[in-house]
């Protein structure tokens, strides 16, 4: 049976005429022959409008009621696909993520799948039907609805594709593939044809938010190849694939920034084995999310310690750093909100020389001062303040990718 697993986001399925205008697509497979199972999200900011709806309510939601709650949003697009392929005489089946048993391990709010039945699945294909699944959700061993956080959707088609066993998995958005920076800051950025899942991985992590790092972790474990494309053209999109399958390695491959981010220094402290790993117990503790992490040695015996932050966790983490402080008898803590974190991501970076100089000298032209940086064999990130996050993504990008 050759299985074609396609996942269509909410904007794919925003309103009755894109939901028609998929349900086309879908049915243009099936002629060809294909089985074809489809994952799909909430329509277009259905999920807002119930997070607004429970604000009017309460502060505090329950974290299961909220997951009962938002897992509605995909039962209506799903109930309204199955009904737009009928009506094109196409035979058709939606199911919940309970009905299929997609199996989590109960933690509210970002669950993990632990496995998924095929069984109802198999079954409906061998019946001709189109498979429409909800995306975003599960149930726990308790039978309690849960849902898989940000990027839920894109996690349970690919996590579909690799229980039945499918290469491929198609991922339609409102963009048609994966680009070598944000269109919205340059102005012709180039569409990758293939990407590395560690270099999707990396942009993901950096800021890029075509696919959710969770999705593409899950394809790299089962070799799934993801094929990130439009639903509102036919066009050819990124494919994401194992390094070793890739045809073209550039030395760079995309150009990205995030903006949300902190930055906090813990000055002075003592340059000792295992200071490193208590501060950031502390934090792991406290369940705040650490970055970019820099250790400079001083005098006499002392160090000190700069790392980011999401914004949102800045007040949280530096209650915790002043903790630290009074317990390492550090001097300080300092902290800095607007900052960027800009990087430069390529697999050709493994085997080319200066890639790292020509970045620096390239900001440096441009007065952009740089505070922190991390680098790994596919990317370099600069921490430089937010004001001069945009100019330094196009001067790179023009550096390296506009040749």
């Amino acid at each position: 049976m050759n299985i074609i697993v396609q996942k269509y986001g909410g904007t794919s399925v925003g309103s009755p005429e894109r939901i028609k205008a998929v349900a086309s697509r879908i049915k243009t497979n099936v002629e060809k022959g294909h089985s074809v199972v489809v994952v799909v999200s909430a329509m277009g900011k259905t999920t807002d409008s119930l997070v607004e709806l429970v604000n009017s309510i309460t502060k505090n939601p329950d974290k299961r009621e909220m997951d009962m709650l938002l897992s509605t949003g995909e039962q209506v697009s799903i109930s309204l696909l199955a009904m737009a392929l009928h009506e094109i005489k196409i035979d058709a089946i939606s199911y919940t993520g309970s009905q299929i048993k997609v199996l989590t391990d109960g933690n509210f709010a970002n669950a993990k799948i632990v496995s998924i039945s095929t069984d109802k699945i198999m079954s409906s294909l061998q019946q001709k039907k189109v498979v429409i699944v909800a995306g975003f959700q599960g149930i726990d061993e308790e039978e309690n609805i849960t849902t898989l956080g940000r990027g839920g959707s894109d996690t349970s088609a690919v996590a579909l594709a690799a229980v039945l066993q499918s290469r491929d998995c198609e991922i339609y958005t409102d963009v048609d593939g994966v680009y070598t920076a944000d269109p919205r800051i340059v102005s012709e950025p180039k569409k990758l044809k293939e990407i590395s899942y560690d270099e999707m991985l990396e942009l993901a992590r950096l800021g890029a938010k075509v696919l959710h790092s969770r999705s593409i972790e899950f394809a790299k474990k089962y070799n799934v190849r993801l094929h990130v494309r439009s639903s509102f053209n036919y066009e050819e999109g990124t494919i994401v694939m194992p390094r070793e399958e890739m045809m073209e390695k550039f030395v760079i491959s995309g150009v990205t920034s995030k903006k949300d981010q902190a930055k906090i220094t813990i000055r002075n402290i003592p340059d000792r084995p295992g200071i490193a790993a208590e501060v950031f117990h502390e934090l792991a503790e406290n369940k705040i999310l650490v970055d970019m992490i820099v250790q400079s040695t001083g005098h006499d015996g002392k160090a000190s310690i700069s790392f980011t932050v999401l914004n949102t966790d800045l007040d949280k983490a530096l209650k915790v750093c002043e903790d630290i402080k009074t317990k390492l008898k550090a001097t300080a803590v300092d902290n800095k909100k607007d900052i960027a974190i800009v990087s430069a991501v390529g697999v050709g970076m493994i085997s080319s020389y200066g890639v790292a100089s020509r970045m620096f000298r390239i900001l440096s032209e441009h007065n952009i001062n740089i505070e922190m940086i991390s680098t790994s064999e596919i990317g370099i990130s600069c921490v430089i303040d937010n004001l001069y996050a945009e100019l330094a993504v196009k001067v790179i990008h023009k550096e390296f990718l506009e040749e």
